[in-house]
């Protein structure tokens, strides 16, 4: 399962040649994200694994399995910040379940991002679905 925003991603991945390319694309996405408000830059929305300073503010609304999930995020290094916008183009908008039913691992896989990250962006990126799939497992169980 994925949404027209990240098949959207892919599609231009897959229009683009080499690797230096989406390397670009994704430092655009993440430009194109608007920035986090300072005060919601704290520990709570930290996360945790992350080379580069991370955080991801829920956006919860309703509860439940059909709860939808959105949620804002911002870093202070611009490769990350662009995966932050694969990762919300991916999730956003999804209910709980649908979030818990993605299979991250392989939608970003499908994008070539598992073989041209270092091992401490895979880490991260690895965290960061991580505490999407803890937002989405907390709305699930009400």
């Amino acid at each position: 399962m994925t949404t027209p925003a990240f098949d959207e991603i892919a599609e231009t991945f897959a229009l683009l040649d080499d690797w230096e390319d989406r390397y670009r694309h994704v430092i655009d996405l993440g430009r194109a994200m608007p920035p986090l408000e300072a005060e919601c830059r704290v520990p709570a929305t930290k996360v945790e694994g992350c080379a580069s300073q991370v955080w991801i503010v829920p956006e919860v609304e309703g509860s439940g399995p059909g709860a939808v999930i959105r949620f804002r995020g911002d870093s202070d290094a611009m490769i990350v910040r662009g995966l932050i916008a694969i990762l919300h183009a991916l999730y956003s908008g999804l209910t709980a379940r649908e979030v818990l039913a993605v299979d991250a691992g392989r939608a970003l896989a499908g994008l070539g991002l598992d073989s041209h990250l270092s091992a401490q962006r895979s880490n991260g990126l690895k965290a960061m679905v991580a505490r999407i799939r803890a937002i989405a497992a907390r709305a699930a169980a009400g």
